[in-house]
């Protein structure tokens, strides 16, 4: 009996200390946890929505899309959103590590507008819940913001200057930029004591930075020691020019500044064939003149113009110019060189100045964080807001992120692949469609009549295996390519190597493929309806 008592004490009392140990542990992470919404309840009652005229933005309590998770949701276009949650109790910076960190989905992207908050100062700074706007005092801005070339994850420290007593608003330099998807991501900002500052999306560090180093901040926040004296002025004798024209050169006598940069190539020879007598276009034989042509309003019609089908054999038509080459005279204008400036003295500035607004720092001087407010201007709707976390160590962040945010952020993105993959099978069909229907328009060229049938042919084998489009389009253009070979070097010769002209026989041959040509043409005009002819650009205005 004595054993077993012993037993049960030792147990009562290990139990006793491992209770002590828990809520011991509980009440850490309760006092790490500085604040936390979720936005399982709706706001109302304990959010204040702006008041004031410019901020017409409807905010709503909304489920996240494919999620029974809520979120604080901009739910219109092109409007100005405030809204701010005052804290119990101001959150000092200074001295121990402060985690910022909360989620935002862009169920809709982001093209011009903004997804971050402001962690506002006291109230005694100047501000009222109800009148909160861009003017209201903050100490930290965090969040994505996009318009035009803006493109990042702003990270701005508003510090005021010991000297001046000006709040000055310093910029994280090179922020990472804003992800492009429509999936919920999480910002998280940690301040360190040691004046480091990181910046992580969805838990994985994109910037690391230093609050008093003048590389990581713009401007710094301990500004220079000097500055140019902004009562200083350049002399009127400082001469900033490195090099001046040489004022003794003088120009040669045998620079011709009139020559002209090209001149008639006096060696060229007009090429055996050339048809002087025949104009480079004719009129279209085919053309018709429209039937509301009129001649009093329109002016009077002209046929459009075509190619010459005379000159298609020939090297050219029309009147020969030689052609022009380089004019070996060509100076063009003379200007003296130039030599180093004797009485150069370099590029001026101004002398430096001590810094009346300069001071020492060993640590920010942060203002405490007595509210959260969301102050953002808009193009997009559909932007949710969700799971604000204030904390004093970066475990508890870590744990929302892994509880609260990537359960749904798998899903979501599991979601976006199989879309994706839809997506990718669809637009394959469709550009296979395209493609065929390109395929048939080429087979209905004129100039490829004799070959129709076997292009035809071709693209109804290919329909049957979808597969090989790329292959079936490739060798199709290889037999256009080798057709169009045949055309150009069968028929109008290289200006180099003009072969004699064609025999009788052969300008008939010629003229009957033409014929053959022009005839499907017009075959492919019954067949096929067309917009009415582009009248002549002679019609007045």
């Amino acid at each position: 009996m004595g054993e077993a008592r012993r037993v049960s004490l030792r147990l009562a009392i290990v139990f006793l200390i491992a209770s002590a140990s828990f809520y011991q542990l509980r009440a850490s992470d309760d006092d790490d946890e500085v604040f936390y919404e979720s936005f399982d309840e709706s706001f109302d009652g304990r959010w204040v929505v702006s008041e004031k005229d410019d901020y017409k933005g409807v905010w709503k309590h909304s489920k996240s899309e494919g999620h029974d998770d809520y979120g604080l949701l901009v739910s219109e276009k092109a409007r100005k959103y405030a809204i701010v949650k005052e804290l119990d109790e101001p959150v000092k910076l200074k001295d121990e590590t402060i985690v910022l960190q909360f989620e935002t989905r862009l169920q809709n992207g982001l093209e011009c507008g903004g997804a971050y908050l402001k962690y506002l100062r006291p109230q005694d700074a100047g501000w009222i819940a109800k009148e909160f706007d861009n003017e209201s005092p903050y100490s930290i801005m965090f969040g994505p913001d996009k318009c035009g070339v803006t493109n990042k994850v702003h990270f701005i420290l508003k510090h005021k200057n010991p000297k001046s007593g000006e709040y000055v608003e310093h910029h994280v330099k090179y922020p990472p930029s804003v992800p492009s998807d429509k999936l919920s991501h999480v910002y998280t900002a940690i301040l360190k004591p040691d004046n480091e500052l990181r910046i992580l999306i969805d838990g994985e560090e994109k910037k690391k930075a230093n609050f008093l180093s003048s590389e990581d901040f713009e401007p710094p926040l301990i500004p220079a020691k000097t500055i140019p004296d902004p009562d200083d002025k350049k002399p009127e004798d400082w001469d900033e020019r490195a090099k001046i024209p040489d004022p003794d050169a003088k120009k040669p006598e045998d620079w011709d500044e009139d020559a002209p940069m090209e001149i008639e190539d006096e060696d060229a020879v007009k090429p055996e064939g050339w048809m002087d007598d025949e104009p480079e276009e004719v009129d279209d034989p085919d053309a018709a003149k429209p039937e509301d042509w009129d001649d009093e309003e329109d002016g009077e019609w002209e046929a459009p113009k075509i190619e010459n089908p005379k000159c298609v054999t020939a090297p050219g038509c029309g009147e020969w110019k030689r052609p022009t080459k380089r004019n070996p005279a060509y100076k063009g204008k003379w200007s003296a060189p130039l030599i180093d400036n004797p009485a150069y003295k370099g590029i001026w500035k101004p002398q430096e100045i001590p810094n009346p607004n300069h001071f020492e720092l060993d640590t920010p001087d942060f203002e405490p964080i007595a509210a959260i407010g969301l102050e953002i201007w808009t193009m997009q709707d559909g932007i949710l807001f969700d799971n604000i976390l204030i904390a004093k160590d970066e475990k508890v962040a870590v744990t929302y992120r892994d509880t609260k945010w990537k359960p749904k952020f798998e899903v979501e993105k599991e979601k976006q692949k199989a879309e994706e993959a839809d997506s990718s099978t669809d637009g394959l069909a469709g550009f296979q469609k395209k493609v065929f229907d390109l395929l048939y328009q080429v087979a209905e060229i004129p100039f490829l009549s004799g070959h129709r049938q076997k292009i035809l042919d071709v693209i109804e084998k290919a329909e049957k295996q979808p597969n090989l489009t790329i292959g079936i389009l490739v060798s199709i253009v290889v037999v256009i390519f080798t057709i169009l070979l045949k055309i150009i070097f069968g028929g109008k010769k290289p200006v180099a190597d003009v072969e004699p002209r064609p025999t009788p026989a052969a300008e008939t041959s010629n003229k009957e493929e033409s014929s053959s040509g022009e005839k499907a043409e017009e075959d492919d005009k019954e067949t096929t309806t067309t917009a009415p002819k582009k009248r002549s650009q002679r019609r007045e205005n």
